[in-house]
């Protein structure tokens, strides 16, 4: 629900001229040196991007679902590693203190993480657990008003620069599911947290994750989210519905870049006495792209309007999450195949986004996770 039109085109107009105008030029000097400049990241501080979905009561600026979706469309045109950066902050390294977190821990992390003071993680995917999070390892065992960490996570955005973060770890050995884990808000300085060296990836590059081992790491008990154990693996499903819908948006932003500098290229060049523009199979292939970015677009909105409305949408966002992971990576191969020899050589955007699209299908649940999702619930509507 857009609560001020005017505000939010003034938003969203200043995003889009920042991507075009600062990310943009950026994107191969970023993929090169596997960096953000620095002033570009205050940049992004003084614009509230690191804020974007937090409450304006903690120093955000509260952005409804249907609000952030239009600006992750924008943001979504340049390399994912910007949104990388601050989109933990507005997602999964915020959100679950918000939903679940006392108020006293909200006043304390919050406004940190909405001006981009402190940089955020969420440690749940362990070397052994991935898809099947509810079976992580990592212990958390009670010694007094303290509990002692031991476990390694891994994958971790932003796990090598961030200050803070929210750790899924199991109190109830007994339990040997999804009620056996509590949430943590761990501090980076905490003794016994010890960061990783930043993963290899195959892309995108300047977004870095690595492995976080816990070590007889001594978390206090009033860091508990909401200060109570075995409600972690809920708190880390409670954010997903937005996440999901946050990374679908990014993945149209994505798609509808791609379908630019696709058919700018395919109006330049010339094959066989004509711009490639006017080959009815480079045309096929071009309206394809379009169509799916549209669905993208359309399926996106709607269910970020759903959710607005304080409606169920899990199974929509698993929906959203499947088919727009799925679209742009579809829209990347043909945007490659229509720049030809050109599509496979780094001095083309089309190159590097073609391997930075591929992690959108694993994250956030992977594609396999979500048909799970949407085939299970359709199951028990039906019944």
């Amino acid at each position: 629900m857009i609560r001020d039109s005017e505000l939010l085109n003034q938003l969203v107009d200043t995003v889009r001229r920042f991507v075009r105008d600062r990310l943009v030029p950026a994107e191969q000097s970023v993929a090169e040196n596997d960096a953000i400049p620095e002033d570009i990241v205050q940049e992004m501080k003084e614009m509230g991007l690191f804020g974007l979905s937090i409450p304006e009561e903690y120093g955000g600026l509260g952005l409804t679902m249907e609000e952030e979706a239009l600006v992750a469309f924008e943001i979504g045109r340049t390399s994912p590693a910007f949104r990388s950066l601050f989109g933990t902050n507005n997602g999964i390294g915020a959100q679950g203190i918000l939903i679940d977190g006392t108020e006293e821990q909200k006043r304390k992390y919050v406004p940190k993480l909405a001006t981009g003071e402190v940089i955020s993680s969420f440690c749940l995917t362990e070397p052994d657990a991935g898809s099947d999070a509810a079976s992580l390892k990592t212990r958390a065992v009670r010694d007094g008003d303290h509990y002692i960490l031991n476990g390694t996570k891994r994958f971790i955005t932003n796990g090598p620069k961030a200050n803070l973060y929210t750790v899924m770890a199991r109190t109830d050995p007994d339990n040997k599911g999804a009620g056996g884990i509590t949430a943590f808000i761990v501090e980076g300085d905490t003794p016994g947290l010890i960061r990783g060296k930043p993963d290899v990836k195959m892309g995108q590059k300047g977004a870095h994750t690595c492995d976080i081992t816990f070590e007889d790491c001594r978390v206090p008990a009033e860091n508990i989210i909401g200060l109570k154990e075995g409600q972690g693996f809920k708190t880390a499903m409670k954010v997903l519905d937005r996440g999901r819908l946050h990374i679908s948006a990014v993945c149209v932003g994505v798609a509808e870049r791609l379908i630019e500098d696709a058919l700018r290229y395919a109006m330049e060049r010339r094959q066989f006495g004509q711009p490639l523009a006017e080959h009815q199979l480079i045309q096929a292939m071009l309206a394809d792209s379009r169509a799916e970015a549209f669905a993208g677009r359309s399926m996106v909105l709607e269910a970020a309007r759903t959710k607005d409305a304080g409606q169920p949408v899990s199974l929509d966002a698993s929906c959203c999450k499947l088919f727009c992971a799925e679209m742009v990576g579809r829209v990347a191969d043909r945007a490659v195949q229509i720049h030809g020899g050109s599509g496979y050589m780094s001095e083309y955007a089309v190159e590097r986004f073609y391997r930075d699209v591929r992690l959108f299908r694993i994250y956030e649940g992977t594609t396999q996770i979500q048909q799970i999702v949407i085939a299970r619930n359709m199951v028990r509507e039906a019944q």
